[in-house]
């Protein structure tokens, strides 16, 4: 790859993005930076105990404080303080505002891997997943919050790669496979 890859990895709840971004690691050796930390930051920082209400409380309170783009913009900050610039998987990249806020600093290093499964193959895994299981009308709720709420159709829709993740975990890494060398 001649020139840094800035690789955001969206999707909807329950789409596979984290199994994307954890083999992606592994295999490529890329590291990750996680909008999700921003908030964690923000709660050592204050000595706040790590539970999902404070967690909430953090988030509200920092885009109160600080704007919709405070997330983009410390994961930018983060991203541009990495050692040597290497190339970089974005995780939880959400909202169309965030997706203009990173072409507008990345440019043509900046890509977007939408991973899709259609909506009843991710209320299967949701319902059934060990960590942050939902049941279907929770599922469906989050699907629409996340679309109406945090404008997250837009990066899906905008993505320059689209995987279709409804097969095995091997015909998955084998099409993040193909992504990677259209990228090199």
């Amino acid at each position: 790859m001649d020139k840094k890859i800035i690789l955001a990895i969206v999707g909807l709840f329950g789409s596979g993005k984290t199994e994307a971004v954890e083999y992606l690691m592994k295999t490529i050796g890329w590291p990750k930076v996680y909008f999700g930390d921003v908030t964690f930051d923000e709660m050592k920082r204050i000595n706040l105990e790590i539970n999902e209400a404070n967690e909430r409380k953090t988030r509200e309170r920092l885009r109160e404080e600080f704007g919709q783009l405070i997330y983009a913009d410390r994961t930018i900050e983060k991203i541009k303080n990495l050692p040597e610039s290497p190339n970089v998987l974005v995780e939880s990249l959400y909202s169309w505002e965030e997706y203009l806020e990173f072409k507008k600093e990345f440019g043509d290093s900046f890509k977007v891997l939408a991973i899709y499964a259609s909506p009843e193959e991710r209320i299967k895994r949701i319902e059934t997943r060990p960590h942050r299981p939902l049941n279907r009308e929770d599922a469906i709720s989050r699907d629409y919050s996340q679309i109406e709420n945090l404008h997250q159709a837009g990066p899906i829709a905008r993505a320059d790669f689209t995987i279709l993740n409804e097969g095995t975990k091997e015909e998955f890494y084998s099409k993040l496979d193909e992504i990677i060398k259209k990228l090199s």
